[in-house]
């Protein structure tokens, strides 16, 4: 329908998907132009990565969360971190086996541990004590226990965060029970107010237990270039490398270069970037508050995940509710219950317009919800 309306001609605002609308740094287009205009680029690239750029990686990881990595045992590449995830599922994961998946999910994390033929479990990771209970609670209950545990903070859709105390209790249960952790932490470079996320490899004995992808598509502007990289537990690295030998080869040398360069020196732009999206979070909050809708801002992430306000739920579930968004405000939302059961109720809103396309969308909206009474 979005396409629909486009092209006939009618302004669409999309706020659907996190996909970033801003360009990365130029030095980093310059490096990617020149790289690719050496012949010697063009050939198969080694599996794991090129190890200068594995070796900036774990640099990164001591920078920013204290972590030591061994660049050649630890330190993968991938074609971005969902490709990397849906590959280490299919490395851990076959029939019998269960994963414990955050609910609201992510697609990818539900539907890479069915692809692996394996068990799902979802757990409410809106409330981070209660997750770590039901956690406990599945792993004493459940026969055979949970093989993988899949977590996700900064949390796609609902925005939550945690703090370090979070993945310390998290690899005590692990050790408990014997299971292994997979850690996504997409959005670790876009946070607000002062709010630094941890890692989960920063917690004491995590290495033993698990990895964490990373990616460098939110806050380097690199989503097209699909650069991620998984990080820690030497032997789950060496499975995921295993199984990407099967489907892949390594990833085109000049965006690794390229890579190599936003690394060294895009920092002070990443930060940077993340107050733009700061931004944009208080513009679009600022404007859904004076509609009236309840809005917990978010500390990280590009979105927004907003109540339906009480008024329209009472009406419409949150699929119907996003598609008169879009037939009536020309603003596109990804619906909460597209995230699962647990998002129902929800809007996800991403914050990918700049200030006045977004003002526009909650000007577009309010027009749209004024008409409560001609329903």
């Amino acid at each position: 329908l979005m396409y629909e309306k486009r092209r006939a001609g009618d302004d669409v605002i999309d706020l659907g998907m996190g996909n970033p609308s801003d360009p990365p740094q130029e030095v980093v287009i310059e490096k990617l132009a020149e790289a690719a205009r050496d012949d010697d680029n063009h050939g198969y690239a080694e599996a794991l990565g090129v190890m200068s750029l594995r070796r900036e990686v774990a640099a990164k990881y001591y920078r920013q969360h204290g972590v030591r990595l061994d660049p050649a045992r630890e330190v993968l590449v991938c074609l971005g971190s969902k490709e990397g995830f849906s590959h280490m599922c299919l490395a851990l994961l076959g029939p019998g086996d269960t994963a414990v998946v955050p609910a609201p999910y992510f697609p990818a994390h539900l539907y890479a541990v069915a692809m692996a033929g394996a068990n799902a479990i979802t757990l409410e990771a809106t409330d981070c004590e209660k997750y770590l209970a039901n956690l406990d609670y599945t792993c004493r209950h459940l026969v055979p226990r949970p093989k993988v545990a899949i977590v996700n903070y900064p949390h796609n859709p609902s925005t939550t965060v945690v703090e370090a105390d979070f993945y310390r209790e998290l690899v005590k249960l692990a050790r408990k029970y014997g299971f292994m952790v997979i850690s996504d932490l997409a959005y670790a470079d876009v946070v607000f107010d002062g709010y630094k996320t941890p890692s989960f490899l920063a917690a004491p004995g995590a290495i033993e237990v698990g990895v964490e992808f990373t990616t460098m598509s939110k806050g380097y502007n690199m989503a097209g270039w699909r650069v991620g990289f998984c990080t820690g537990n030497a032997e789950m690295v060496r499975a995921l490398a295993t199984i990407k030998g099967y489907y892949d080869y390594g990833m085109f040398r000049p965006i690794q270069i390229a890579a190599i360069v936003a690394l060294r020196q895009t920092e002070a732009a990443v930060e940077a970037q993340a107050r733009i999206y700061q931004q944009r979070r208080d513009v679009l909050c600022d404007g859904l508050e004076r509609l009236g809708w309840t809005i917990q801002r978010p500390k990280a992430t590009m979105f927004v995940w907003a109540k339906v306000p009480d008024i329209w739920a009472q009406r419409f579930d949150s699929f119907e509710f996003a598609m008169k968004l879009l037939k009536e405000a020309n603003v596109v939302v990804s619906p909460g219950a597209a995230f699962g059961p647990a998002g129902e109720g929800y809007l996800r809103l991403a914050l990918v317009e700049n200030e006045s396309r977004l003002r526009q969308a909650v000007r577009q909206i309010g027009r749209c919800l004024g008409k409560v009474g001609e329903e």
